[in-house]
C-alpha cells in the first residue's frame, strides 16, 4: 500500500521549472520518495470483492515535504499479485511542495499503466507568483512533458468554459527583477 500511495503524490504534483515554462515540467526534483507516508482521513474501507481501498473525509498524505489534501482517494488494484492500476483523487484536491509550488484540481487520476496523470476541474497551478488555470492537465510522468487544456469542465455539461469563461488556458508569469531594478542605488555622501 505505501508503494501505491507514493503514485499517488507522484502522480499529482506536476512542477513548474525554475523558469516558467509550460511546456516542461520537471516532477518532484528534490521530492525524497523513500521517505515514510503518512495517511490520515476520517474512514477507511477496504472491498476485496471490487478489489479497492477508499479514504475518505478530509484525506491528507504527507511524505517528506509534500502534502496532498483532497475529500476522498480511492485505489484500485488489478490481477493476481493486486498491482495498483488506477488511482482517484476527488473533491477539492491540493498538493502542495516547496519544491514544485501547488496545483488544485475538482479531480485526479493516476493510471498506473499509463503512467500518466490527469487533473481535471478548475485546474490551477502556481509557483511563487505564477499562476497558471486551465481545466484539463494531464503530465506523462515517463516524458515529463504535460499539456494543460481548457473547455468544459469535465463532468459539468451547463458549466463555463475554461478558466474565466472563455475557453482558454491562461497563465501569469512575473520575470525576476533585472539588474538595474533589483536594489535601489547607494546614495552618495
Amino acid at each position: 500500500m505505501k508503494g501505491t500511495v507514493l503514485v499517488l503524490l507522484l502522480a499529482a504534483t506536476p512542477a513548474f521549472a525554475a523558469t516558467p515554462s509550460p511546456a516542461r515540467s520537471p516532477l518532484l526534483s528534490k521530492h525524497d520518495s523513500n521517505a515514510p507516508i503518512n495517511i490520515s482521513a476520517d474512514k477507511f474501507v477496504a472491498d476485496s470483492n471490487a478489489k479497492t481501498g477508499t479514504w475518505t473525509g478530509n484525506v491528507v498524505v504527507i511524505q517528506s515535504d509534500m502534502r496532498m489534501r483532497a475529500n476522498s482517494v480511492r485505489l484500485n488494484v488489478t490481477g493476481k499479485d493486486n498491482k495498483p492500476d488506477k488511482i482517484f483523487a476527488n473533491g477539492n484536491v491540493v498538493v502542495d511542495s516547496p519544491n514544485s509550488g501547488t496545483v488544485t484540481g475538482d479531480d485526479g487520476v493516476y493510471d498506473v499503466v499509463a503512467h500518466t496523470v490527469t487533473m481535471t476541474g478548475k485546474v490551477v497551478l502556481t509557483k511563487d507568483k505564477d499562476v497558471m488555470r486551465g481545466t484539463r492537465l494531464t503530465v506523462n510522468l515517463d516524458t515529463g512533458k504535460a499539456t494543460l487544456g481548457a473547455g468544459k469542465v469535465p463532468g459539468s455539461p451547463n458549466a463555463q468554459t475554461g478558466a474565466q469563461g472563455n475557453g482558454r488556458v491562461q497563465g501569469i508569469f512575473t520575470p525576476p527583477p533585472s539588474g538595474k531594478d533589483s536594489g535601489k542605488a547607494a546614495k552618495p555622501d
